[in-house]
């Protein structure tokens, strides 16, 4: 994932926290808010110690911004979004993990109608 579209100051995941909208589905939780600046996207991916050691973490976070980038044209333009994994999305396949992904930002409304 491209450096432009990562979320990395506090500020920016607070505002999100605080007057965003969220949805969420057993794997995944999505918190989102619009963003003039952001173009196209902008993304952020928490994952808490509760799903594991640094590795496992840092797998997940690895795994979420590449099953992102591949659906980098259908994702709505001018958004800001935060990704926090679940402990149920550690033992998931990769394929299982894009359809979870695809199935919380559908929820959301955060991907374009084809």
């Amino acid at each position: 994932m491209r450096r432009a579209l990562r979320l990395r100051n506090r500020d920016d995941f607070n505002r999100i926290y605080r007057g965003g909208k969220s949805f969420a589905n057993g794997q995944f939780v999505v918190y989102w808010s619009k963003q003039k600046a952001a173009e196209p996207f902008r993304l952020g991916v928490s994952a808490s110690k509760k799903i594991g050691n640094a590795v496992m973490r840092n797998r997940m976070r690895r795994m979420v911004k590449e099953i992102v980038r591949h659906m980098e044209d259908r994702v709505l333009p001018r958004t800001d979004f935060i990704l926090i994994v679940r402990k149920p999305a550690t033992a998931m396949s990769y394929k299982e993990l894009e359809k979870s992904i695809h199935h919380v930002l559908k929820k959301a409304g955060l991907l374009k109608e084809r």
